[in-house]
């Protein structure tokens, strides 16, 4: 399995490529802008693309949705709750102030602990809502993407529609901090001193963790 964190946007996204090294096929985990730098990336590597995967519908994760599926012709698969919101006008016009386009409509729907199969890699779908309603994870081999539910020493903002405290720090206990602790965190922006973590370290020196889960 190769993995590659590039950060792209304004917004300081991480956008993945995840893939399957012997059979060059891969996946594009959220698209967040400067969509040539992510396909000269996987023209490097050799790999085609079969899902770009969003961990959840706000622009900044999906405003470069269009671009890879046009360029690569990869279904865009994003979890059921989020779907409606995907393609709203709204979150449209920001894709639009971001320099991205309007998303399509996801072909892929979803749902807690589905299975996203790329070559000979598998991605376990982890429903995480609290940030979104559709918010998710990806798992596979001690690695997790954790688009907004958690990043290294923070955690999502909960204060947009559909957003709700309660049910990220929900999340965070019952369906992350139940990996094992050597879990490798890859999260979906850039705001902490490292790109990576550690669920170990999270548990350690994530003040969100440690006040409002671990002190329990």
């Amino acid at each position: 399995m190769i993995i590659k964190q590039i950060k792209v946007g304004t917004m300081a996204v991480f956008s993945y490529i995840v893939g399957c090294e012997e059979k060059k096929e891969g996946v594009i985990i959220d698209p967040g802008g400067e969509e040539q730098i992510i396909l000269n990336k996987v023209k490097d590597l050799g790999f085609t693309v079969e899902y770009i995967i969003n961990t959840h519908s706000h622009p900044d994760h999906t405003c470069g949705n269009k671009a890879i599926a046009d360029a690569t012709g990869a279904k865009i698969v994003i979890h059921r709750l989020d779907a409606p919101s995907l393609t709203s006008v709204d979150y449209g016009l920001f894709s639009f102030a971001l320099g991205g386009q309007t998303s399509p409509s996801a072909q892929v729907l979803v749902d807690d602990e589905d299975i996203i199969k790329v070559g000979n890699v598998e991605l376990k779908v982890i429903h995480t809502p609290g940030h979104t309603p559709g918010s998710i994870c990806l798992y596979t081999d001690k690695n997790l993407f954790t688009g907004d539910t958690l990043f290294v020493e923070g955690i999502g903002r909960t204060d947009l529609p559909g957003g709700s405290m309660d049910t990220l720090i929900k999340s965070i206990k019952e369906k992350i901090l139940t990996l094992p602790h050597d879990t490798i965190v890859w999260p979906g922006h850039d705001y902490g001193d490292t790109p990576t973590s550690s669920l170990l370290s999270e548990k350690q020196h994530n003040l969100f963790i440690k006040e409002f889960i671990l002190s329990e």
